[in-house]
């Protein structure tokens, strides 16, 4: 959002006695200086207070010193106590220092888990602020922020769509689209499809009637088509997807084009952007990776991986903003599961630690990833036989999630967890009837729906196991030849993706197959693949046991470890292995 600038100077007409304007300079010099020097910019502000000036220069320098304290130090106490003074300020005519105050007031409560104290602070000051577009706005999008964090959907849907008829009715259409296509975002998260559809129409042609700056135009763009996006790979839609994606990846390169306009808006409520030009190029290559991961288009995927990883650091170094830490988990996170596909579990391992680490050090991105990492931990346990540790790692994950495709994923691995150990069969069933109530029926027919449903769709991944597991039950029947027909493209398909395990598969079955049939050379052929993947496996399993981050399959409570001991020898610390 557009930054109101507390550390800026003000104009004369506020402060018109000169030793205020020649403090305020020195405090702007200093803030401004590389490095920042803020401690003397804080003693000129504070120097303020020394000659009693008019209520006007308390109010503004209590924010100011507010804001300096808020951002560039620790001392949250002190700016705490400054913004409180700013937002009780009773100056007529001077409600900006209020609103501005309010804002960053209730970031601070919030950053101390004072949630209660930040939700009266910004509803009062919305009540208030219906004259100052700008800030009404502002503080709308800031309490809908605060309710989608405590995972009150319904409540920031209701005040998102406040947010929209007010920007309509101040003729902001732009502002009106930030505020539908973040409802719309809010309705996709809570699966609410009927009423997405009508949503996402609608601020289409907000959009694309909209005539302004063509940074912002194009920002909306990407907004609206990640939108998109999202929802179809939700659907699981990945062949209906592309057109969409190709679209927000031109979008994303025109805006790499623009140049920022300095032109301010001359309708205070347009003086938003969704995200920074930078940011954006880094979520296109998110949902980029999405795709590539459902279509199965693995190496696909570990490109744009790269490309946003590296793109991340470079932002991270200048910038501290919470999104680039969630962006970097959620690439992490589907870059650990393309790993553990193609065979590469001791790298998986080391970058389920880069996780950890990042949640370390934010327990919001903790709380708002836990179940993931424990599913995470729990596929890799799955790779290395360790199935005890993968039934508690997901039985974790289970208690720490309310999502419901994330819960059925879980526990369709815990069931498969079940059938590997081979005696849980009562734990299997149980599991099943919460999967699926109705357990009559028929396997055979039910994988050629799935095969048809991920041929008409490109899901690679899903087609190949469907082949390699109908080809299976076919063996197990006597039927040679249909097993055959199954089998050889699974192969080809496991191989095009890489996965790993159905090659392997793949292979063991096409040995039988063939030794069965009286095709010695091809049995031989066969068996010379299983035992190639089977020796690139077993080192790659030697390799990541004998990682100290193994010892993470232990952890199923509280917070991520910070260290980790060594299986033979000392304690290490993460930060050594990163």
């Amino acid at each position: 959002q557009h930054e109101a600038g507390a550390g800026a100077l003000v104009s004369p007409a506020e402060a018109p006695e000169s030793w205020y304007l020649a403090l305020l300079g020195f405090a702007e010099h200093f803030r401004t200086s590389s490095p920042p020097k803020i401690r003397l910019c804080v003693h000129c502000l504070q120097a303020v207070f020394q000659f009693k000036p008019p209520q006007r220069v308390e109010a503004r320098t209590h924010l100011q010193l507010g804001s300096v304290l808020y951002h560039h130090t620790k001392n949250s106490e002190l700016a705490r106590s400054h913004l409180e003074k700013a937002v009780t300020n009773q100056v007529p005519q001077f409600e900006d220092v209020k609103f501005e105050a309010a804002s960053l007031l209730s970031e601070l409560y919030c950053q101390q888990n004072l949630v209660d104290s930040a939700k009266p602070l910004l509803r009062k000051a919305i009540q208030i602020s219906q004259q100052t577009p700008y800030w009404h706005c502002r503080l709308l999008f800031q309490l809908a922020q605060l309710h989608t964090l405590e995972k009150d959907l319904v409540s920031a849907c209701d005040l998102l769509g406040v947010g929209a008829e007010y920007a309509r009715v101040v003729g902001s259409e732009y502002t009106r689209a930030l505020f539908l296509l973040s409802k719309g975002m809010l309705l996709l998260m809570e699966r609410k499809l009927q009423e997405v559809h009508p949503l996402l129409t609608l601020c289409g042609q907000i959009v694309e009637n909209w005539q302004g700056n063509p940074i912002q135009k194009e920002s909306l763009r990407v907004f609206f088509l990640v939108l998109q996006v999202t929802h179809y790979l939700d659907a699981g839609q990945v062949k209906s997807v592309k057109p969409c994606l190709k679209q927000l990846q031109q979008c994303i390169q025109t805006i790499s084009t623009l140049h920022d306009d300095e032109i301010l808006p001359s309708n205070p409520a347009d003086l938003f952007h969704w995200l920074p030009k930078e940011h954006m190029c880094v979520l296109v290559y998110l949902v980029t990776v999405m795709h590539s991961m459902q279509a199965g288009y693995l190496e696909k995927a570990q490109k744009y991986t790269d490309k946003a990883l590296m793109q991340l650091e470079k932002l991270k170094m200048l910038d501290c903003s919470p999104i680039l830490s969630s962006f970097q988990v959620i690439l992490l996170e589907h870059i650990i599961m393309c790993r553990l596909v193609t065979g590469h579990k001791a790298t998986a391992l080391q970058e389920i630690s880069q996780v950890c680490q990042l949640c370390q050090q934010s327990p919001r991105l903790f709380s708002n990833h836990a179940a993931q990492l424990h599913t995470l931990l729990g596929l890799y346990c799955i790779s290395v036989n360790c199935m005890d540790n993968a039934e508690a790692q997901f039985t974790t994950a289970l208690r720490l999630t309310t999502h419901q495709e994330l819960w059925t994923f879980i526990v369709t691995n815990l069931a498969s967890v079940y059938i590997r150990e081979g005696n849980r069969h009562q734990e299997l069933y149980s599991l099943l009837e919460r999967i699926n109530p109705d357990q009559s029926f028929p396997v055979r027919r039910f994988l050629r729906e799935t095969l048809k449903m991920s041929n008409a769709e490109d899901l690679n991944r899903l087609t190949a196991c469907s082949l390699v597991l109908l080809g299976h039950i076919f063996y197990v029947l006597g039927n040679h030849r249909e097993s055959n027909n199954m089998v050889v493209p699974a192969m080809q398909l496991a191989s095009k993706i890489p996965d790993m395990s159905v090659q392997l598969w793949s292979s063991a079955l096409l040995k039988d197959l063939n030794k069965a049939c009286g095709n010695t050379m091809d049995a031989h052929e066969a068996a010379q693949m299983h035992q190639n993947f089977s020796q690139q496996l077993l080192q790659d399993h030697i390799a990541a046991c004998s990682l100290p981050e193994h010892n993470l399959i232990s952890w199923t409570d509280g917070p991520p470890p910070v260290q980790f001991q060594a299986q033979n020898g000392p304690t290490t610390s993460l930060a050594s292995l990163l």
